[in-house]
Protein backbone atom coordinates (compact mmCIF):
# COMPACT_ATOMS: atom_id res chain seq x y z
CA UNK A 1 0.00 0.00 0.00
CA UNK A 2 1.42 3.36 -1.00
CA UNK A 3 1.97 6.10 1.54
CA UNK A 4 -0.81 8.31 0.10
CA UNK A 5 -3.41 5.53 0.09
CA UNK A 6 -2.39 4.54 3.61
CA UNK A 7 -2.77 8.16 4.74
CA UNK A 8 -6.14 8.41 2.97
CA UNK A 9 -7.45 5.28 4.70
CA UNK A 10 -6.21 6.67 8.05
CA UNK A 11 -7.61 10.18 7.56
CA UNK A 12 -11.01 9.03 6.38
CA UNK A 13 -11.61 6.59 9.20
CA UNK A 14 -14.68 7.56 11.21
CA UNK A 15 -12.99 8.20 14.53
CA UNK A 16 -10.37 10.53 13.02
CA UNK A 17 -13.06 12.63 11.33
CA UNK A 18 -15.11 12.66 14.54
CA UNK A 19 -12.05 13.80 16.47
CA UNK A 20 -11.39 16.61 13.98
CA UNK A 21 -14.98 17.82 14.30
CA UNK A 22 -14.63 17.70 18.09
CA UNK A 23 -11.46 19.79 17.99
CA UNK A 24 -13.12 22.45 15.82
CA UNK A 25 -16.22 22.59 18.01
CA UNK A 26 -14.05 22.61 21.14
CA UNK A 27 -12.04 25.55 19.81
CA UNK A 28 -15.21 27.51 19.09
CA UNK A 29 -16.62 26.62 22.51
CA UNK A 30 -13.39 27.78 24.14
CA UNK A 31 -13.73 31.17 22.45
CA UNK A 32 -17.32 31.49 23.62
CA UNK A 33 -16.35 30.65 27.20
CA UNK A 34 -13.37 33.03 27.09
CA UNK A 35 -15.69 35.81 25.96
CA UNK A 36 -18.24 34.91 28.64
CA UNK A 37 -15.57 35.12 31.33
CA UNK A 38 -13.71 38.19 30.01
CA UNK A 39 -16.74 40.21 28.91
CA UNK A 40 -19.48 39.24 31.38
CA UNK A 41 -18.35 37.36 34.50
CA UNK A 42 -15.14 39.19 35.47
CA UNK A 43 -16.60 42.68 34.89
CA UNK A 44 -19.54 41.77 37.14
CA UNK A 45 -17.20 40.41 39.81
CA UNK A 46 -15.04 43.53 39.44
CA UNK A 47 -18.11 45.74 39.88
CA UNK A 48 -19.17 43.80 42.98
CA UNK A 49 -15.75 44.17 44.64
CA UNK A 50 -15.45 47.87 44.01
CA UNK A 51 -14.96 48.53 40.31
CA UNK A 52 -11.73 46.57 39.91
CA UNK A 53 -10.87 45.72 36.31
CA UNK A 54 -9.37 42.26 36.44
CA UNK A 55 -6.95 42.83 33.58
CA UNK A 56 -5.41 45.62 35.64
CA UNK A 57 -5.02 43.42 38.69
CA UNK A 58 -1.27 42.88 38.59
CA UNK A 59 1.87 43.28 40.65
CA UNK A 60 4.78 45.21 39.17
CA UNK A 61 7.99 43.49 40.18
CA UNK A 62 10.00 46.73 40.29
CA UNK A 63 8.02 47.87 43.35
CA UNK A 64 6.51 50.95 41.70
CA UNK A 65 2.81 51.58 41.13
CA UNK A 66 1.39 51.75 37.61
CA UNK A 67 -2.13 52.77 36.69
CA UNK A 68 -2.66 49.95 34.20
CA UNK A 69 -1.01 46.78 33.02
CA UNK A 70 -0.40 48.44 29.66
CA UNK A 71 1.49 51.27 31.39
CA UNK A 72 3.68 48.78 33.24
CA UNK A 73 4.35 46.81 30.05
CA UNK A 74 5.17 50.05 28.17
CA UNK A 75 7.72 50.84 30.88
CA UNK A 76 9.24 47.39 30.33
CA UNK A 77 8.53 46.27 33.88
CA UNK A 78 8.08 42.55 34.59
CA UNK A 79 4.66 41.88 36.12
CA UNK A 80 2.67 39.15 37.79
CA UNK A 81 -0.62 39.26 35.90
CA UNK A 82 -2.97 37.89 38.54
CA UNK A 83 -6.16 39.21 36.93
CA UNK A 84 -5.42 37.53 33.60
CA UNK A 85 -4.54 34.36 35.50
CA UNK A 86 -7.88 34.47 37.37
CA UNK A 87 -9.71 34.88 34.05
CA UNK A 88 -7.92 31.79 32.74
CA UNK A 89 -8.89 29.87 35.88
CA UNK A 90 -12.54 30.91 35.40
CA UNK A 91 -12.32 29.79 31.75
CA UNK A 92 -10.97 26.42 32.82
CA UNK A 93 -13.61 25.88 35.51
CA UNK A 94 -16.47 26.69 33.13
CA UNK A 95 -15.09 24.49 30.33
CA UNK A 96 -14.33 21.65 32.77
CA UNK A 97 -17.88 21.87 34.17
CA UNK A 98 -19.41 21.87 30.68
CA UNK A 99 -17.33 18.83 29.68
CA UNK A 100 -18.26 17.10 32.95
CA UNK A 101 -21.96 17.67 32.26
CA UNK A 102 -21.60 16.38 28.67
CA UNK A 103 -19.72 13.24 29.77
CA UNK A 104 -22.23 12.71 32.58
CA UNK A 105 -25.10 12.86 30.08
CA UNK A 106 -23.35 10.47 27.69
CA UNK A 107 -22.63 8.02 30.51
CA UNK A 108 -26.29 8.11 31.59
CA UNK A 109 -27.43 7.37 28.03
CA UNK A 110 -24.94 4.50 27.72
CA UNK A 111 -26.05 3.08 31.08
CA UNK A 112 -29.68 3.28 29.99
CA UNK A 113 -28.88 1.50 26.71
CA UNK A 114 -26.92 -1.19 28.60
CA UNK A 115 -29.83 -1.71 31.01
CA UNK A 116 -32.27 -1.98 28.11
CA UNK A 117 -30.00 -4.48 26.37
CA UNK A 118 -29.60 -6.51 29.58
CA UNK A 119 -33.36 -6.74 30.15
CA UNK A 120 -34.40 -10.09 28.68
CA UNK A 121 -37.44 -10.11 26.48
CA UNK A 122 -39.92 -12.96 26.23
CA UNK A 123 -38.33 -16.30 25.39
CA UNK A 124 -38.32 -17.13 21.71
CA UNK A 125 -40.97 -19.48 20.34
CA UNK A 126 -39.61 -23.06 20.07
CA UNK A 127 -38.74 -24.20 16.58
CA UNK A 128 -40.61 -27.03 14.85
CA UNK A 129 -37.77 -29.42 15.61
CA UNK A 130 -37.81 -28.47 19.32
CA UNK A 131 -41.58 -29.02 19.46
CA UNK A 132 -41.20 -32.46 17.86
CA UNK A 133 -38.44 -33.44 20.28
CA UNK A 134 -40.59 -32.29 23.22
CA UNK A 135 -43.45 -34.49 21.99
CA UNK A 136 -41.12 -37.48 21.69
CA UNK A 137 -39.77 -36.82 25.20
CA UNK A 138 -43.29 -36.62 26.62
CA UNK A 139 -44.32 -39.88 24.87
CA UNK A 140 -41.26 -41.68 26.20
CA UNK A 141 -41.94 -40.38 29.69
CA UNK A 142 -45.48 -41.87 29.56
CA UNK A 143 -44.21 -45.37 28.78
CA UNK A 144 -44.11 -47.78 31.71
Amino acid sequence: MGMMSEFKSFALRGNVVDMAVGVVIGGAFGKIVASLVADIITPLIGLLIGGVKFTNFFIALDGKAYATLDAAKAAGVPTLNLGIFFQSVFDFVIIAFAIFMAVRGINRMQRKKAEEAATPGPPPEPTAQEKLLAEIRDLLAQRP
